[in-house]
């Protein structure tokens, strides 16, 4: 990436980061085991869901049905 899309790209990452950790239900969050807690919290810092499902011990469709519970959006 040259310098403009790059700073772009991370500027995006930051807006879609801020928007899953506002919207998120920290109570529902903080209320689940351990494993899934951390997977949830990956999940909103980093976007990554497949890393965030493989943390979790799900596949990605249940893991997707866990975010809609929590309230994160799916930031695209």
């Amino acid at each position: 990436m040259q310098g403009e899309d790059l700073e772009e790209f991370l500027e995006e990452e930051r807006e879609a980061r801020e928007i899953r950790r506002r919207m998120a239900d920290w109570g529902f969050i903080e209320k689940q085991p351990p494993r899934i807690r951390e997977a949830l919290k990956y999940y909103v810092e980093k976007g990554d869901i497949r890393t965030a499902a493989r943390l979790a011990g799900m596949n990605i469709s249940d893991f997707r049905e866990l975010l809609r519970k929590a309230r994160i959006p799916v930031v695209l």
